[in-house]
């Protein structure tokens, strides 16, 4: 996975692809690695009494994509003591407006257009890149469109976004998805052998570790 995405945001879809995709490609694990990696120092928990898996995230990752109807189930089953938090990146100033739709989503109350939002990017292959085009397909969800660009550049959404763009930095997120468990464990698809169920698996194996402290 790499971070070198120094593309200028463009209309088109192969442009769009040159600049977004990149961030989300797998690499092969080297031999001898294990599937996942300490955090040191580990990072704070905004849920105190909760063990906080933190999927860090980007909607134009096809790789996310796929794999947030398995996100979502796995979510449902989860121990009691667990919570979900997902955290858009951007790897890029252009990516920054795909951040702010998420958390407009949330502010919204409207997180059921979050795996839409998914759909019509990569299956429906929108262009849905900044805010107009997001405000048009807001609208076209059924999400008054004032109300959407007044959250959009909210102060609120302005500093989740900042938030999420610093603690992708502090986990030294490199690609996406990426799970933290317990701020102390990081894992992803790619250190668990190229596999999606392999990365789940492995934070249910990271939750008790972080439990206990170890």
């Amino acid at each position: 996975m790499t971070t070198l995405l120094t593309r200028l945001l463009a209309v088109s879809t192969f442009a769009a692809t040159l600049l977004f995709a990149p961030a989300s490609q797998a690499q092969a694990p080297q031999a001898g690695t294990q599937a996942y990696q300490a955090v040191n120092p580990p990072l704070p928990n905004d849920h105190p009494g909760k063990i906080e898996v933190v999927e860090f995230f980007a909607y134009t990752c096809p790789h996310c994509a796929a794999m947030e109807p398995m996100v979502e189930d796995w979510a449902k089953k989860a121990p009691s003591d667990v919570v979900l938090v997902q955290v858009p990146v951007a790897f890029n100033a252009a990516m920054k407006p795909l951040q702010q739709m998420y958390y407009t989503l949330q502010t919204l109350n409207r997180a059921d257009l979050h795996t839409k939002f998914f759909t019509a990017i990569h299956q429906e292959r929108k262009q849905l890149f900044t805010k107009a085009a997001m405000a048009d397909w807001a609208a076209s969800q059924g999400v008054d469109r004032a109300k959407f660009e007044s959250a959009f550049d909210s102060f609120s959404v302005q500093t989740q976004t900042e938030r999420a763009t610093q603690l992708t930095k502090q986990a030294n997120i490199d690609g996406t998805p990426s799970f933290l468990v317990g701020g102390k464990y990081l894992t992803s698809p790619v250190m668990a052998g190229n596999s999606y169920q392999g990365a789940l698996d492995e934070v249910n194996k990271l939750i008790p570790m972080a439990r206990e402290g170890k």
